[in-house]
C-alpha cells in the first residue's frame, strides 16, 4: 500500500508544484500551430506531483499554477482551461491510491495503470471540460474549441505517456522498497 503524504507535505507540494507550473508554462511550452495552444510539458510535472501527493494536491496545483500562468503572461486567467488542469490533477491523483511509486514499485502493472488515469484524466479535461466550457463560459466557437481541445489533449497525453513515465520510473528507482532492508543481528 502506497504511504500517504502528510498535510505539511501536500501543502508545500502544491506551493512548489504551482510554482513550477508557471515556469514550465512560461520556458517549457512549445507553440502547436493552432492558435492558443501549445504542446505543455507542464502536465508531466502535474502527474508527477499528483501521483506522489494525491488527488486534493493535484488539484490544486493544476488550478493554483495554470490561474497564476495565465494572470502572469497573459492578463487573466482563462477559467475554462482552469478547470481543466484542475481536472486532470485530481484525476491523475487518484492513481496515487494505487500506485506505490514512493515505496520503489513502477513495473508494469503501475505503468499500465498511471497512463490509463492519465489518459483518462486529459481526454476528460481536454475532448470534454474545456471545450464545453469554452462555449459555456465565452460563447467560442464551436470547432475551434474542440479542435484546441483535441490538440492539446492528444498532445498532453503524449507528452505525460513518455515523459511521465520516464520520470516515475526514475523517481521509484531512487526509493527503497518497503520491507527490503532487514536488520543483521
Amino acid at each position: 500500500m502506497a504511504r500517504k503524504a502528510s498535510s505539511v507535505e501536500q501543502v508545500v507540494a502544491v506551493g512548489i508544484g504551482a510554482a513550477l507550473f508557471v515556469v514550465l508554462g512560461r520556458f517549457g511550452s512549445i507553440p502547436s500551430g493552432i492558435p492558443d495552444t501549445n504542446i505543455e510539458t507542464t502536465y508531466v510535472l502535474l502527474a508527477l506531483f499528483a501521483v506522489l501527493y494525491g488527488p486534493l494536491a493535484g488539484l490544486l496545483t493544476g488550478l493554483i499554477g495554470h490561474t497564476l500562468k495565465d494572470a502572469i503572461f497573459y492578463g487573466a486567467p482563462w477559467f475554462s482551461w482552469v478547470v481543466g488542469s484542475a481536472l486532470v490533477g485530481l484525476i491523475i491523483g487518484l492513481a496515487s491510491r494505487k500506485i506505490d511509486v514512493r515505496d520503489g514499485e513502477f513495473g508494469t502493472k503501475e505503468l499500465i495503470r498511471f497512463n490509463l488515469y492519465q489518459i483518462v484524466a486529459n481526454a476528460a479535461a481536454w475532448f470534454v471540460a474545456a471545450p464545453v466550457l469554452d462555449i459555456v463560459i465565452y460563447a467560442e466557437p464551436v470547432n475551434k474549441v474542440f479542435t484546441q481541445g483535441l490538440v492539446a489533449g492528444l498532445s498532453n497525453i503524449v507528452t505525460v505517456a513518455v515523459l511521465g513515465s520516464l520520470l516515475l520510473a526514475a523517481y521509484a528507482k531512487t526509493r527503497t522498497p518497503q520491507g527490503s532492508l532487514t536488520r543483521e543481528l
